[in-house]
């Protein structure tokens, strides 16, 4: 399984932070870690845990199970974005782009073809999730 997205900020903020005290990197870049509190982070992977819960729980899902699956992640990432409970930070482009793309790779490394799915739909795969999304 791939890092979750909030491993990823994790990583970024500390490299953020290596480089401001080597002093390669403006001072005023550590401020970055203001984009993900804690509480940000924390309240995005408990939801990725829980989608990766779901599908490792699918055999032979049908399409309809599996956009069912999606559509509870999407509606939880929604909450966590929107709840203001983060100090103002949510999910930006980046993020956002982080997000579907590690929804898209869990739902593949689990045997779910996302391409075929998408088509069956008449969407393309980077839509997957845009039915509930708000973020």
């Amino acid at each position: 399984m791939t890092n979750r997205p909030p491993d990823n900020w994790r990583a970024w903020m500390a490299e953020t932070a290596r480089e401001v005290k080597a002093g390669t990197l403006d001072p005023e870049c550590v401020g970055a870690a203001d984009l993900y509190p804690e509480s940000l982070l924390r309240a995005t992977d408990a939801a990725l845990e829980a989608f990766e819960g779901e599908v490792r729980a699918l055999r032979e899902p049908s399409d309809e199970v599996v956009f069912e699956t999606v559509e509870r992640v999407v509606l939880a990432l929604n909450a966590i974005d929107g709840d203001g409970q983060h100090g103002g930070a949510g999910f930006c482009t980046e993020e956002r782009e982080q997000l579907c793309e590690y929804i898209d790779r869990t739902l593949t490394e689990h045997g779910v073809d996302v391409a075929a799915l998408a088509a069956r739909r008449g969407i393309d795969r980077a839509e997957i999730t845009d039915r509930w999304r708000d973020w």
